[in-house]
């Protein structure tokens, strides 16, 4: 079971970017989540969809960043507007076998999460 990710890249403040995450191999019941890194930085959280589209965000990306499904409920989608230089970093998809995690601030958690995919570089420069 793998994560494929793309998208990302570079665009300047207040452009947008678009990252997909689509599973290969296996379809299953998870809480779907991204996550990203900048340098030197711990991983953090940034928005969470459940199996429902009930989504779930980081206050600093509330309001300009829209997490989503397709239509099959597998591919995932993060949206990203009014980009500033502070999102810049590694963003990573994830996926928790435990979709209840989902309901609660566990999918917070990078180290709750099962699966990964390889991180996508995203760099907005001012």
């Amino acid at each position: 079971f793998q994560l494929q990710e793309s998208g990302g890249d570079s665009a300047q403040t207040g452009g947008s970017l678009r990252l997909s995450c689509a599973p290969n191999g296996y379809y299953g019941v998870f809480c779907m989540a991204w996550f990203r890194q900048a340098p030197g930085m711990e991983r953090e959280a940034v928005a969470s969809i459940d199996t429902v589209g009930t989504t779930t965000y980081a206050d600093s990306v509330k309001g300009r960043f829209t997490i989503s499904k397709d239509s099959a409920g597998h591919t995932m989608f993060l949206q990203m507007d009014s980009l500033k230089p502070e999102d810049t970093g590694t963003y990573y998809c994830a996926a928790d076998s435990l979709a209840s995690d989902c309901y609660s601030d566990s999918w917070r958690s990078a180290v709750r999460m099962d699966y990964w995919g390889r991180g996508l570089a995203v760099t907005i420069s001012s």
